[in-house]
């Protein structure tokens, strides 16, 4: 990579880590495609741009701590197998980096306020709950091996349900059962890129403390883990979308492909992986989202 200057746009932009933020956009997209479904015409736009902006600097959020708290406890050492960090290349400075986390939180909480108007003071909770597992699983929760509960959860079941619920509104409910089983399919397809991060990561995280599912189960364990969380994953779409989930057979395809490259690349060759299992979710998302408005 050519020499980043530091503190620089090109260096926020970097540890925004742009690549990961299709997976905070889709579970919303699958949120509005059921309020869609629901509401036709008297969709509201106003809280659907609102959670999908949430959504983006929340993970944005999540990046830039992840990335000043790994450094900070040295988890990010030379022999690091993942994409560049920007603490750990000196790209941006440990007190430059604090306070773009100040202003990212400060940033999220000021979009996701007006959301209590349109979903309640439910809204409150969940967005503060947000926060607090977003710093919580670089502190600690990641040590433990609750990274899958948590993406399940917050890239799946939460972004899902309530985008779903801000734009019908708490009164009109009536597909709360298909939002939950959707933001299970999406956090289940979601959780196949913290699945290679930590099958990629084995040995750097074993070292670390990490107690990791591939950690605590072993490489094929994580392999089989990757493989049936797709497939789980269109199945849980299947239980809303019924005979529209046929739509999903290009992801499963993809996820295929993915699954074989997984297989045959090791070390710093995953990161080709990485990138293709993100593409997998963008796809995910965005014909599961189709597959539920059908």
């Amino acid at each position: 990579m050519t020499e980043i200057r530091q503190n620089s746009l090109k260096a926020w932009v970097l540890a925004a880590r742009p690549k990961t933020l299709s997976g905070a956009v889709t579970p919303v997209l699958i949120g509005g495609a059921l309020a869609l479904r629901q509401m036709g015409a008297d969709f509201n736009v106003v809280p659907f741009v609102l959670c999908v902006l949430f959504a983006l600097i929340m993970q944005i959020d999540a990046n830039l701590i992840n990335d000043y708290y790994d450094f900070k406890k040295g988890t990010d050492r030379t022999d690091r197998l993942g994409p560049e960090r920007a603490c750990q290349q000196g790209w941006i400075t440990l007190p430059c980096m604090l306070r773009g986390i100040i202003l990212t939180t400060v940033l999220a909480c000021a979009v996701g306020a007006p959301l209590v108007y349109y979903g309640g003071w439910w809204m409150l909770a969940v967005g503060v709950l947000c926060v607090i597992c977003c710093a919580s699983y670089t502190l600690f929760l990641s040590y433990y091996g609750y990274g899958d509960v948590l993406v399940l959860l917050f890239f799946g079941i939460v972004p899902v349900v309530f985008t779903y619920w801000c734009v019908v509104g708490i009164e009109n409910l009536s597909m709360l059962a298909e939002a939950i089983m959707a933001g299970v399919g999406m956090g289940l397809a979601t959780d196949c890129l913290l699945m290679v991060n930590n099958y990629r990561d084995v040995n750097q995280d074993a070292i670390s403390g990490k107690r990791t599912f591939v950690v605590r189960f072993g490489a094929r364990a994580g392999e089989l883990a990757y493989l049936w969380l797709g497939i789980l994953a269109v199945v849980a779409v299947a239980a809303v979308a019924k005979q529209w989930a046929l739509l999903m057979l290009p992801y499963l395809l993809l996820h295929s492909f993915t699954y074989r490259d997984l297989l045959r690349l090791d070390g710093a060759e995953l990161n080709k992986v990485l990138g293709h299992t993100a593409r997998n979710i963008l796809v995910f998302g965005i014909l599961a989202s189709a597959a539920v408005i059908l």
